[in-house]
């Protein structure tokens, strides 16, 4: 896909889910983009692995914008994944294709912290038959966890688990401020 079309895909969904981003002009969102073309190609991976990426308003701050995977469920090309690199070397047995840190990384978008996380949960219902990872704190994540949030019974739930286990169900959502 060219940028023309992914610009026009991200136009669509902007135009068609603006309880996101209430007030926002699509002019300013557009300019932003032209402006960073790093921007386009991390918004292209997290399209190419299914995240549907839309803007999203987070934290009330309409000068910070924010793109963010607003599949149903976690996105598809991003699942079956340990937490991090050194999940992934502690694994001895059936290692899984890679990690969500790296993964993130190389596609120049980050994981959702826990409020971020529960800041999308309010503008939709998301992870209601899968999960995602979330950014994890150091100290949880010395001791071997990771954290990871899904919605379950219309109620947000944020859990934690050996970073170093993967399921076909749990991947991880993509943030990227522009």
């Amino acid at each position: 896909m060219n940028t023309s079309e992914l610009i026009s895909i991200l136009h669509t969904r902007f135009s068609n889910n603006m309880q996101r981003h209430p007030g926002l002009a699509w002019e300013l969102v557009l300019a932003r983009l032209e402006a960073a073309p790093a921007h386009l190609q991390a918004l292209q991976a997290m399209e190419d692995t299914g995240g549907e990426p839309d803007l999203v308003i987070l934290d009330g701050d309409t000068h910070r914008l924010a793109f963010c995977d607003c599949c149903a469920e976690s996105p598809a090309g991003r699942r079956s994944l340990c937490f991090d690199q050194a999940a992934w070397q502690a694994r001895k047995d059936n290692k899984p294709a890679g990690n969500a840190i790296e993964m993130a990384s190389k596609m120049g978008v980050a994981l959702l912290t826990e409020e971020e996380y529960r800041q999308l949960q309010r503008l939709g219902e998301f992870d209601r038959k899968t999960s995602s990872w979330i950014g994890t704190p150091d100290s949880v994540r010395t001791l071997g966890g990771a954290l990871f949030g899904d919605r379950r019974y219309g109620q947000v739930f944020i859990y934690h688990n050996g970073a170093e286990s993967y399921y076909a169900a749990r991947g991880f959502r993509a943030l990227l401020r522009i």
